[in-house]
């Protein structure tokens, strides 16, 4: 699939190439199926109500159409608050690739954080403030009225950031997920400022009349002993706990879909898959769309946002987390990714992920709060699911650095 004039490049590019033609300024999004690195802005989807992004997106792809550009791209991300401004943009040019990344062949182990030694500049909440707020929860859903809630955390750390090393690192360690990097507004003579990540979660793909999505919710950090990481991944398969939490989020995310499908899949059961640092509870659904003119876009957003980063049920889970979280998640838990003129596209949960400007690094994590968790453990999740950044962030292989 070609999209968009660019300079002439070989026909097989690969993910890696992408990544490796990375400058300052780009954009990219790498997944299992298609990756785009995208080079300067050719039009943006002015700020609307989350509502009319659809439509405003397929206007400036038609337009673009008409004036001769070949199949043109929407890439970018919508932040968590649907009051607040997306960034979406049509790139001048772009360079699209396939295939899967090729797994890194050591990559780094679980555990302890390989970039412990980065100065950490603030934290929102801090961890007392944290483990307050699950205790609220907790409270809040032993009242009723309140079954699920996603309780997040931020972390800034100063470190000097080489981005196409830091793409390589975060592409080759979680090769099953989505990858990327979007160049983000700044004001005049401000450092750029990107968003960087490595989700695990598809929201939303299409490919013609099919879609897929595959939430995640219920999760156990990994272990560097392979016998106790195993029993890890078989508990989590049996915790009730985790198995009531993912139920939660699969049961909406197939009630939102199912009308707008002749036909939906949805496994009896949910199964375990792993990144570096996490083990987490999956249910891949595939669908045939009823109606094709509903764009992966309008379909993402109809699921967002999913029980899976905010609650059930959702306004009582929305309310809570403007009440106590105590920052703004920006486009952390909103979605990331492109779409064409004919509505195909891949919409990722954007999880697993940094805002870096300068030499700054603020990194986001959250964890689901359900009846029976325990708050230090899900301060815990936070931590583990902050290292896929942070590892990637330090110069060296986790096992070196702990050295």
């Amino acid at each position: 699939m070609t999209a968009l004039p660019s300079d002439p490049a070989p026909l097989e590019l690969r993910p890696l190439d992408l990544i490796a033609r990375w400058r300052d300024r780009c954009s990219l999004f790498v997944s299992p199926r298609q990756s785009v690195l995208a080079h300067g802005v050719r039009a943006t989807v002015p700020p609307c109500d989350i509502d009319a992004l659809p439509h405003r997106v397929q206007a400036l792809l038609q337009a673009a159409q008409a004036e001769g550009v070949v199949r043109p791209l929407m890439l970018g991300a919508v932040p968590y608050h649907g009051d607040r401004p997306a960034h979406l943009f049509m790139p001048h040019s772009c360079l699209v690739g396939a295939g899967a990344v090729p797994a890194a062949a050591h990559p780094s182990a679980p555990g302890p954080q390989g970039a412990a030694a980065l100065p950490v500049i603030a934290q929102q909440p801090p961890a007392a403030s944290y483990l307050a707020n699950v205790n609220r929860a907790l409270e809040a859903m032993a009242q009723g009225g309140l079954q699920k809630v996603v309780l997040s955390r931020s972390m800034s750390v100063r470190t000097r950031v080489e981005m196409p090393a830091l793409l390589r690192r975060l592409a080759e360690r979680n090769a099953h997920g989505y990858t990327f990097a979007l160049d983000l507004p700044t004001e005049a003579q401000a450092a750029p400022r990107t968003l960087v990540g490595a989700s695990p979660e598809l929201l939303l793909s299409r490919v013609g009349r099919w879609l897929s999505t595959n939430p995640l919710a219920g999760s156990i950090p990994r272990s560097a002993d392979p016998v106790e990481d195993r029993r890890r991944a078989e508990a989590l398969q049996h915790s009730e706990k985790d198995l009531r939490e993912h139920a939660v989020v699969a049961q909406v995310v197939a009630d939102v879909l199912r009308p707008l499908c002749r036909e939906l899949h949805v496994p009896a059961a949910p199964s375990v898959i792993g990144t570096p640092t996490m083990w987490h509870l999956s249910t891949r659904m595939t669908g045939e769309l009823a109606d094709t003119q509903l764009s992966s876009l309008a379909l993402a957003l109809k699921l967002h946002p999913t029980p899976a980063v905010c609650g059930h049920p959702l306004q009582a889970a929305r309310e809570f987390i403007d009440r106590h979280e105590g920052f703004d998640r920006g486009f952390f838990t909103g979605l990331t990714g492109w779409c064409d003129a004919w509505g195909d596209g891949e919409w990722a949960i954007t999880l697993r992920c940094a805002e870096v400007q300068g030499d700054i690094a603020t990194l986001y994590a959250g964890a689901g709060i359900v009846t029976g968790s325990v708050p230090e453990h899900e301060l815990a999740e936070t931590e583990a699911k902050m290292r896929t950044l942070l590892n990637a962030l330090s110069p060296l292989p986790l096992r070196e650095a702990a050295l």
